[in-house]
């Protein structure tokens, strides 16, 4: 997975701040947020994330929606969409749930930690 993450040219921030406040909003033990091309971790270890298959996936799409709709725009659509319909039925996050689910089904791994409930 991580030449996966090294090919989107992408890299793994650990420890961040932004990841930190993230799981305090969200009430969860561990965060993966991507900003720009980083993937922000907090409550979980780089070697853990890597080892998720969909999570690496979840997030690599966060990136290709970056690249996609550019680094302001797509910020400024993710927080209207959050705002709007909540963090769990955020269209980002609905596609980013289904092509994290596929592609680690594609890579005969089942996905260990899917989102399964509504967050904030």
């Amino acid at each position: 997975m991580r030449q996966k993450i090294e090919a989107a040219g992408a890299r793994i921030v650990e420890n961040s701040l932004l990841a930190r406040i993230a799981r305090l909003v969200l009430k969860s033990p561990n965060v993966a947020m991507v900003f720009g091309k980083q993937i922000h971790l907090s409550g979980v270890s780089t070697e853990t994330f890597l080892e998720d298959t969909y999570w690496v996936e979840h997030e690599l799409c966060h990136i290709e929606q970056y690249r996609s709709h550019g680094t302001l725009r797509f910020l400024g659509l993710y927080l209207l969409e959050s705002f709007r319909k909540g963090y769990y039925e955020n269209r980002f996050e609905v596609e980013a749930r289904r092509l994290g689910r596929e592609r680690a089904l594609a890579a005969g791994k089942a996905p260990q930690r899917e989102e399964t409930g509504k967050k904030v």
